[in-house]
């Protein structure tokens, strides 16, 4: 049997990208609109039954994908997608770095 392939799509209502594994909510990345085209993502949860696959960088990936083409600036402020952005280049990506962050 082949593997499931995971989609990635923006969920308006809840404000979040979610990654849906075969039907299976794997996993979202939390995103708030400041204004300005201005976006900050605070929080990015995969659930434990998905850890371990790459679910989370995929996520990332086509979230902040989708923030480039939309012309957004994003605000990192989840470890995980600074940890992401300090080792992926997104092309297009406006990056606001909080003050006091680490940029890599």
């Amino acid at each position: 049997m082949p593997d499931p392939t995971p989609t990635v799509t923006f969920n308006e209502a809840r404000s979040r990208y979610e990654i849906d594994v075969d039907g299976v909510l794997g996993g979202y990345a939390v995103v708030e609109p400041t204004g300005a085209g201005v976006v900050r993502f605070p929080e990015t949860v995969i659930d434990p039954a998905f850890r371990e696959k790459g679910l989370g960088s995929r996520l990332i990936d086509e979230a902040l994908r989708d923030a480039a083409a939309r012309g957004q600036t994003v605000v990192p402020l989840c470890p995980f997608v600074r940890s992401f952005l300090r080792d992926h280049e997104v092309p297009g990506l406006q990056i606001a770095w909080p003050p006091g962050i680490d940029q890599g």
